[in-house]
């Protein structure tokens, strides 16, 4: 009989009829625990999860290409799929794009970006204009009366209200649907939280103490209506920048319990490969100040992997390792690389994430924390990357011109090496942990937390068998 090691060669050789086929087969003829029985349905859960993933042929993908680059050739695209720049898979013997690889080539590939009709450069987005405007005034508020563990400053208020939606016909009438919504953390940057209204009389809202803060609630399926689950809640949230010199970062104490913690590895997606020590050692040389040594990973990663809309977590092996070995990364995935990165650089680091709020962006985001001695906890968030002040850039000839300036604010440059805007709503401070109330079924997402877990007695209800929504209104 096919050894589990047998089956994940042939999963990741793209036989998944096969098997599948050997699983089911393993499974009603083997003698197996409950836990291994769980393990090797997850592995058919998983190959699902990356056929939709990889849901575009060929022409589709060539299609869209064609749009923005008439001229590509046949020896351009084989060149950017065996870059990696455009993604794709062979599966049962089929080339098989994933379902943004098109788009995400003109993210990726600099000669893509320099061929396509009618786009010239980088081009800032309204996002990167508001924090052009808005980060200098927090560094100037944050910045008055020397604080080396951080200010709260300029504090915004919200009003949220999400809500998950099961479509009728998903669950069997009469079955309990279980749900589980993201819910903010009570911690320094987040005050006043009021739970306003929920569309179930009982819930339960998990303990700090959990990684995954959630809100937890039930209902039964009906036949002929969705089942709708939804809470409002209001809240106070605070920018965070903390002004300190790289010289007053104290030597770490490496026999605490939080530093062989946050420099250790951890399986699957913190591991010391030989790419991450390779890198990593050149990236960092002999520079022994931690607080510079993140900043030459972060600005490392920022150069290098640029951002792409990424396949969903719990169908990548090593979520750094994917991020090195495809060139290009989500929030999550080069958030994860830092991590990694840092702690076998000798600097604690650790996962946060939730959603961000923006105004006009509102979205599903990650970011990571390291760990400064003599300083504390400080917010890192790599996939924002550099903030250019909008002083600098408004009036200069070029908006390159304008970039190269704007450096010169280096705290504005390097915020999101030690500062976090108060646009967040921070639901997560670990990843791939525990939720209150259990699950009984595999995690639709079984590295992060953001949109939400549905399940009932027979099955989990992944991404696309319901639909969820954040709304926010800014109170001030």
């Amino acid at each position: 009989m096919f050894s589990t090691e047998n089956i994940d060669n042939m999963i990741r050789k793209g036989e998944y009829t096969a098997a599948e086929q050997i699983i089911k087969l393993k499974i009603a003829t083997d003698s197996l625990t409950k836990e291994e029985i769980y393990d090797l349905n997850f592995r058919i859960d998983v190959m699902n999860r990356i056929r939709k993933d990889f849901s575009k042929n060929d022409s589709t993908v060539l299609a869209f290409i064609k749009e923005r680059y008439p001229e590509v050739t046949p020896e351009e695209l084989a060149k950017w799929e065996a870059e990696g720049a455009i993604e794709c898979k062979v599966i049962d013997g089929e080339k098989r794009y994933f379902w943004n690889a098109a788009r995400n080539l003109f993210r990726i590939s600099k000669e893509a970006q320099q061929k396509q009709k009618g786009i010239q450069g980088r081009q800032s987005d309204d996002l990167d204009i508001f924090l052009g405007e808005y980060l200098p005034k927090v560094t100037e508020a944050a910045g008055k009366g020397y604080s080396m563990t951080g200010k709260m400053v300029m504090p915004v208020d919200m009003k949220i209200r999400y809500t998950i939606t099961v479509p009728a016909g998903e669950v069997p009438a009469g079955e309990m649907i279980r749900v589980w919504m993201p819910y903010p953390r009570n911690n320094e940057k987040h005050k006043n939280i009021k739970l306003l209204s929920t569309s179930q009389p009982e819930y339960v809202i998990s303990p700090e103490t959990y990684p995954h803060k959630s809100i937890y609630m039930e209902k039964v399926a009906h036949k002929d209506s969705a089942a709708v689950f939804s809470y409002e809640l209001s809240y106070t949230s605070y920018n965070r920048w903390v002004k300190f010199n790289p010289e007053d970062v104290k030597p770490y104490d490496k026999e605490s319990e939080l530093y062989k913690k946050y420099t250790a590895e951890r399986e699957t997606h913190v591991i010391f490969t030989p790419d991450i020590k390779r890198i990593t050692d050149s990236i960092v040389g002999d520079e022994q100040n931690p607080y510079l040594k993140s900043v030459k990973i972060f600005d490392y990663i920022g150069k290098t992997y640029p951002w792409a809309s990424a396949r969903e977590y719990s169908t990548i092996e090593n979520i750094p390792q994917y991020v090195i070995d495809n060139r290009h990364g989500d929030c999550g995935q080069v958030g994860l690389l830092f991590i990694t990165m840092a702690r076998y650089a000798g600097i604690p680091a650790k996962w946060q994430s939730g959603w961000m709020l923006h105004p006009g962006d509102v979205n599903l985001h990650d970011w990571a924390e390291a760990y400064y001695e003599g300083i504390g906890w400080v917010p890192v968030d790599q996939s924002f990357g550099h903030v250019y002040d909008a002083a600098y850039t408004k009036n200069a000839a070029t908006e390159q011109e304008g970039r190269d300036a704007a450096v010169a604010n280096d705290d504005v440059y390097h915020f999101y090496t030690r500062g976090l805007d108060a646009y967040r709503y921070i639901v997560n401070d670990d990843f791939s942990g525990d939720f209150y109330p259990a699950k009984t079924h595999p995690r639709s997402e079984t590295v992060d937390f953001q949109r939400g877990e549905v399940e009932w007695r027979g099955e989990n209800l992944y991404f696309g068998r319901w639909k969820y929504k954040m709304e926010v209104e800014y109170l001030n």
